[in-house]
């Protein structure tokens, strides 16, 4: 017996097993389906994308989009210790404050800007030192690029040439602007949540660490969450908590895990043969994600990351944690109003001094570079369900990518922002030909043709389980799912509108606030920083 089970070792989950074992009379099992994080591209930050389609993926598809060509969309997700703070760009965004002022002024007391700050600080480590935007002391290291690229730079520079402003901190007191992402590295090697949080914590013998466990039902009885029940190794398991069954699966595992366990829409249910204990259609619905297009040039000048893997490069990372393997891929960014009238940005651009294709997939063969104008606030929404009544089935998938045609001009608005900021002096001594399909896109209808057939994920699915104050919400305020006592769910499903930038910095940010609820502590004293 256990006090809490949590079901997942990723953004969220790690850190709940660090805060709730920081007691030693608390007992903690924590259950992830994937196994330890000891492949070494995890560690390398310029290696991440080999993860994908691997053992440390779930490697998801998307069902066909019928507005983006009707292509099944590839949708990696940690399946490892740290889940995909393991597997990611180490992007270190926390997201705009409105953001979260928005969740507050929708009925989500608690959660505006001034609430979650001090937990975005308490985790945080930064190398910068601390300030009324910024902790340190924290488990998660937090800095800036050890060896930022040329073409990096320059496009910031270009982006100022362009009329954007210059911005150091895009976590800091302004969003918008252009500048250097910070990122969680330490030293040239990725900070994951498991690195943080979980490694010190299993240290502690009241923290119990099973991999390979897949879950399959949360034990429900009474209307209380009794355990969890999964598969290791072929046997099928119990885990029993005394307290609570905290569900940190992330916005694709933890309605899965919801509706196996018999809570979500009725019929879908028991359409699959599967009891009903609380019938709650919302869970799975609300799904959105940030799109991201490509827009590419050759570089004439050889100073890419091609040849990344090359003997010398390799041998100046092992000896200096520097050079092109510490780098991160998308170094640079900007955000951008293109909607008039906006008060958030809504467009994020991801700039790698490479030419990026098909998530890494596909190897470059030349010097080159790739801006990704990104849809930080997307409008369309869609929806998960299951397959099958068998866990081990991948539920289907469906964002319902530019449903709104408002989210298609951002994007379109966004490839010729792109061309604009190449276009600058900055980019001269590097611009060559702009390369592939998108290069002869040049009425808006052409660019918007080529998004909807080339566009991917940036990997940042959430609101499956919404959080809200009404009754149709999956979970309450404190994350408790509604119909059932002794369930919560914590992770990026709960958000309700998805924050402008990364997300895995705003899923820590809910783990930690939820460690402060479930272990019965007061919050944080509400940040005070300037409007």
């Amino acid at each position: 017996m256990y006090d809490y089970v949590i079901v997942g070792a990723g953004s969220a989950g790690c850190i709940l097993a660090h805060r709730l074992t920081e007691d030693p009379d608390t007992r903690v099992l924590l259950l992830e389906a994937g196994g330890p994080d000891s492949r070494p591209e995890i560690h390398i930050p310029a290696t991440f994308s080999r993860l994908f389609k691997t053992d440390a993926d779930w490697a998801y598809h998307t069902v066909p989009q019928r507005h983006a060509a009707d292509r099944e969309w590839f949708w990696p997700r940690g399946k490892v210790l740290g889940g995909s703070s393991s597997i990611n760009a180490m992007i270190y965004i926390r997201g705009h404050r409105a953001d979260f002022d928005g969740w507050a002024a929708d009925g989500c007391t608690g959660w505006g800007y001034a609430d979650v700050l001090p937990y975005f600080k308490r985790s945080e480590d930064n190398a910068r030192g601390a300030n009324a935007y910024h902790g340190v002391g924290g488990p998660l290291r937090v800095e800036d690029p050890r060896t930022p690229n040329p073409l990096s730079l320059a496009f910031v520079d270009a982006a100022v040439q362009a009329g954007h402003d210059r911005n150091p901190d895009f976590n800091g007191a302004e969003q918008e602007g252009a500048g250097l992402y910070q990122l969680n590295q330490k030293g040239g090697r990725r900070v994951s949540t498991a690195t943080a949080f979980l490694r010190p914590a299993m240290k502690r013998p009241n923290l119990t660490v099973e991999t390979g466990a897949l879950a399959s039902r949360v034990i429900i009885e009474g209307g209380v969450a009794r355990g969890v029940e999964y598969v290791q190794n072929g046997a099928h398991r119990r885990a029993l908590a005394d307290r609570e069954v905290l569900l940190s699966g992330g916005a694709i595992n933890t309605p899965q895990l919801l509706m196996l366990s018999g809570i979500g829409p009725a019929d879908d249910l028991r359409a699959l043969g599967l009891g009903v204990v609380v019938d709650r259609p919302a869970v799975g619905a609300n799904l959105h994600d940030h799109p991201i297009a490509g827009v590419r040039w050759e570089s004439r000048e050889p100073v890419s990351l091609l040849g990344a893997d090359a003997m010398g490069s390799v041998a100046s990372y092992l000896l200096t944690r520097r050079g092109m393997l510490a780098s991160n891929v998308a170094e640079a960014g900007l955000f951008v109003h293109t909607r008039p009238g906006e008060v958030i940005p809504d467009v994020q651009f991801h700039v790698a001094p490479s030419l990026f294709y098909e998530h890494g997939f596909q190897q470059p063969d030349a010097h080159g570079f790739s801006l990704g104008p990104t849809l930080g606030r997307p409008l369309s929404r869609g929806r998960m369900w299951l397959r099958s009544p068998n866990p081990i089935d991948a539920p289907a998938l469906d964002p319902n990518y530019f449903a709104e045609p408002a989210d298609m001009d951002s994007l379109v608005a966004g490839v010729k922002l792109a061309r604009e900021i190449v276009a600058q002096p900055a980019y001269d001594a590097f611009r060559g030909r702009e390369l592939d399909e998108m290069s002869t896109a040049k009425t808006d209808a052409e660019i918007a043709r080529v998004i909807r057939q080339q566009a991917e994920t940036l990997y940042h699915p959430v609101g499956t389980c919404r959080m809200g104050p009404d009754a149709e919400a999956v979970v309450d305020l404190a994350l408790k799912v509604n119909g059932v006592d002794g369930l919560r769910a914590v992770d990026a499903s709960v958000m309700p509108t998805i924050p402008n930038g990364n997300t895995a910095a705003a899923t820590m940010m809910i783990a930690e606030r939820a460690a402060d609820w479930i272990r019965g502590l007061a919050p944080e004293p509400a940040a005070a920083t300037h409007a």
